[in-house]
């Protein structure tokens, strides 16, 4: 059997007896500068990032946020719209769901509350079947805007609402013919998605579907006052129902002749150009991740332009990709990767100016390349998308209606940029051998 002598005599660092030893003073200074030094190397955390390259991510129905504020002092909001097209066949004409304009002057400060275009149906809300599609942003403006309003409350799966829904058609193109919205406007027919606006149903307190409900211009919509149709749901019934509604109400002509005024608008007449004055655009929309344009021009279906005298000049306040992501995690972001963040908004605060030195028609355009950077962090593997892009603008005479041009294309790579923390088991090893050092060190010294 061993003995504990013998297992003693292994001992590689033996003790020396306090009887051998002497304190100096020398001594206590380097033992609290070790400690310090130990102290701070336990407290310092090692993190290493590496960057790679890979082929972009994206999955087929992928959408790219798109957020911008532009001011263009020179074009009205009368005559402002937004477009949205891509190389897949994506053509979104005069956006205004997710957009809002206001009156500036040439000082770029606002002159007016928020502009509403009336009762001319956008591309987005126009359904294309003769009525348009209601949502909650957008009930009370038609509401008010309509002497008279009828809507289907609908849901997809239900069997009546698909039997409804031939019937409904047919009657809004045969209204929409004989009172168009952007002459008569006495009448216009809408629907309701009950499963997509669930909350705009409950507010009118639908319980069945299809409901079919009239709206009067005047009515009190937070009170729900509304009358309810009952009749028959074929074509004929519904057009001989909305005849009646719309019968009891004169058009404007006659309004006018009542009022002994004069109206001196022939067929063809145009309304007249708005007041001098500029518009700031602001809003976002959601794109394809594909190469596409978002363009800013003058439009108007009741003016004619002329295109020499149009200036599209603009001030660009931003113009971004992707969601903000909060101050605080772009902060850590930046700790990691000090370069990231700055051209992820290039074009925020440069100006576009058409002095007229260029001529005429002068069409504005920027050329964007788009890098999906994604930055994943700590052990939980945090995952950060930021978008940068380079800009690059040109001005160029064209001889048609000038527009302000954003031709957008996102990369085909994607930059991955990911944190690797040291495990707990090398970072001791690493303290273990610099504090195996410094004694070596101190040792060394005294030795000599």
């Amino acid at each position: 059997m061993i003995s504990t002598g013998k297992i003693k005599s292994v001992d590689f660092y033996r003790k020396i007896l306090r009887d051998l030893t002497e304190a100096s003073l020398s001594g206590a200074r380097l033992s609290i500068m070790a400690a310090l030094a130990m102290m701070f190397l336990f407290g310092m955390v090692t993190v290493s990032t590496s960057t790679s390259v890979i082929v972009n991510k994206s999955s087929d129905g992928d959408f790219l946020l798109i957020e911008f504020n532009i001011s263009f002092p020179a074009l009205p909001c009368e005559f402002a719209s937004l477009d949205v097209s891509d190389v897949l066949g994506t053509n979104r004409l005069n956006v205004t769901k997710t957009i809002r304009k206001f009156p500036i002057g040439t000082d770029l400060r606002p002159t007016g509350s928020e502009f509403h275009s009336g009762p001319v149906l956008d591309g987005d809300e126009y359904s294309g079947d003769g009525s348009i599609s209601l949502t909650a942003q957008n009930f009370e403006k038609f509401t008010h805007q309509h002497p008279i309003l009828v809507v289907n409350f609908y849901a997809p799966w239900c069997y009546w609402s698909n039997r409804l829904k031939p019937s409904w058609e047919k009657t809004a193109k045969i209204i929409r013919e004989r009172y168009d919205p952007e002459i008569d406007g006495r009448i216009l027919m809408a629907k309701v998605d009950c499963i997509e606006e669930g909350d705009l149903c409950r507010r009118n307190e639908i319980q069945g579907y299809p409901s079919v409900r009239i709206f009067r211009k005047g009515s009190d919509v937070r009170d729900n006052e509304h009358e309810s149709y009952y009749g028959c749901r074929e074509t004929d019934s519904l057009v001989e129902k909305m005849e009646s509604l719309v019968a009891s109400i004169p058009v404007d002509s006659e309004k006018l002749a009542l009022e002994g005024k004069s109206d001196n608008r022939g067929e063809n007449a145009k309304r007249p150009a708005p007041l001098t004055g500029g518009c700031r655009i602001e809003g976002y929309v959601r794109v394809k991740k594909v190469p596409g344009n978002l363009v800013i021009s003058a439009h108007s279906g009741a003016h004619s332009l002329d295109a020499s005298q149009l200036n599209i000049s603009h001030v660009i306040s931003q113009f971004s990709f992707g969601r903000m992501i909060a101050p605080k995690v772009m902060s850590d972001v930046k700790r990691l990767v000090p370069y990231l963040g700055a051209s992820h908004d290039r074009l925020n605060g440069r100006s576009f100016i058409n002095h007229r030195d260029l001529g005429a028609n002068v069409t504005i355009e920027h050329y964007l390349q788009i890098v999906d950077s994604e930055v994943v962090t700590g052990r939980s593997h945090n995952s950060i998308e930021k978008y940068e892009y380079t800009a690059l603008s040109s001005l160029v005479q064209s001889l048609q209606i000038p527009v302000a041009k954003f031709h957008f294309e996102l990369s085909p790579m994607q930059v991955l940029i990911t944190e690797n923390p040291k495990s707990f088991s090398h970072f001791i090893t690493d303290a273990c051998a610099i504090i195996d050092d410094v004694f070596a060190k101190i040792v060394s010294l005294f030795g000599k």
